[in-house]
């Protein structure tokens, strides 16, 4: 779990990224967990963009996160944000605050 401050250091570091998947009219396939998944493993934190499905957005970000082993860091208007560490120390690119 995070803590509040780790969650607002994901949240700034997030503000100038472009959201990576878009989740449309197809909703959450398979295909587009194992995009998520790839994202999470080349970035570490990512976006993810709601096209569709806006009102089942809570929910559907909740099983994201637990599809991919991710900490869900916000969710800003039809915008998520997830963020799971780099197991190899040396891939890792940030570095959460004490």
């Amino acid at each position: 779990m995070l803590t509040a401050k780790e969650r607002k250091f994901l949240k700034a570091n997030a503000n100038h990224l472009k959201p990576v998947v878009l989740i449309g009219k197809m909703g959450v396939t398979e295909e587009s967990v194992q995009s998520i998944v790839s994202a999470l493993d080349h970035h570490e934190l990512i976006k993810i963009k709601f096209i569709a499905f806006k009102t089942e957005k809570k929910e559907l970000s909740e099983s994201i996160s637990k599809k991919t082993d991710s900490e869900l860091v916000g969710l800003i208007g039809n915008v998520l944000i997830l963020y799971r560490m780099n197991e190899d120390p040396e891939k890792r690119r940030l570095k959460l605050p004490d």
